[in-house]
């Protein structure tokens, strides 16, 4: 299997652990939801309801552009990238793209 077929199924699996396990503790009016889009390799997780006002947010989204794994949002409690780290990611293949491009140059992830 090549690496972005991998990096793909690693994606929607761990979209789906997270999204399980947020659903199973929310209130019967917000839903989780997952969208996945392998053709442009987009890949979506909204919580959308009444809390008690109007929610509709990203709280994550992931993308693979060239070779690598573009986080865009992570509003996740220890954030997505712990995550692909653990699974053997290199970090070198994790863009933190809700950084500026600036900044990046700070973290222990690739730039671009």
């Amino acid at each position: 299997m090549d690496k972005i077929t991998q990096y793909r199924s690693l994606i929607k699996d761990l979209l789906v652990r997270h999204a399980e396990i947020v659903a199973s503790q929310c209130s019967e009016e917000m839903e989780t939801l997952l969208s996945f889009d392998e053709e442009r390799d987009q890949y979506l997780w909204l919580q959308v309801g009444w809390e008690p006002r109007r929610v509709h947010g990203t709280t994550l989204h992931l993308r693979l552009k060239g070779d690598k794994i573009w986080i865009e949002q992570d509003w996740t409690e220890k954030g997505i990238a712990t995550n692909l780290l653990k699974a053997g990611v290199p970090n070198e293949d994790i863009v933190l793209a809700f950084h500026h491009p600036e900044t990046r140059i700070l973290t222990e992830f690739a730039v671009a």
